[in-house]
């Protein structure tokens, strides 16, 4: 009888139990891939229940003797469409010019005479680099979304 009565105080606390986890829907898409080998560079679009979210992954270039992979995101489609604006702008400008953002920046920078070059630099530091070619496609894939 004791055991029933216990069984009955607890079994309120027993039924409302949660799950300590819960399982989601993630699904991971390479939208492109410019670079891969040593100096990896894809941009990913990540998806999860109702979010989507844009990433740049690439290996800082400040650590050329270690494996430092890095990471820009964009919050949604609008923030990687002025990306692009940025890289489209750029391509236009002249050696020099700079593309500020909130937590990167983009740079040109013309080391030869018929190659185009951008420097990209997070606000933590983290810093890669881009070729016309490389950016070219970039953007084309961000116009297809």
């Amino acid at each position: 009888m004791k055991k029933l009565i216990f069984l009955l105080l607890f079994l309120p606390f027993i039924t409302k139990a949660k799950a300590q986890f819960t399982i989601t829907n993630t699904s991971t898409i390479t939208l492109a891939e410019l670079r891969s080998g040593d100096w990896p560079l894809e941009l990913q679009r990540i998806i999860k229940e109702s979010d989507t979210l844009y990433l740049l992954s690439f290996r800082d270039k400040q650590y050329p003797n270690s494996l430092n992979m890095s990471t820009l995101q964009f919050g949604n489609l609008a923030q990687l469409k002025y990306f692009q604006k940025g890289l489209t702008a750029l391509k236009n400008g002249s050696n020099g010019d700079e593309a500020k953002y909130k937590a990167f920046r983009i740079k040109r920078t013309d080391v030869k005479k018929n190659e185009i070059k951008y420097v990209l630099t997070t606000n933590d530091g983290d810093l890669t680099d881009l070729l016309q070619t490389e950016a070219d496609i970039l953007v084309k894939a961000i116009k297809g979304l």
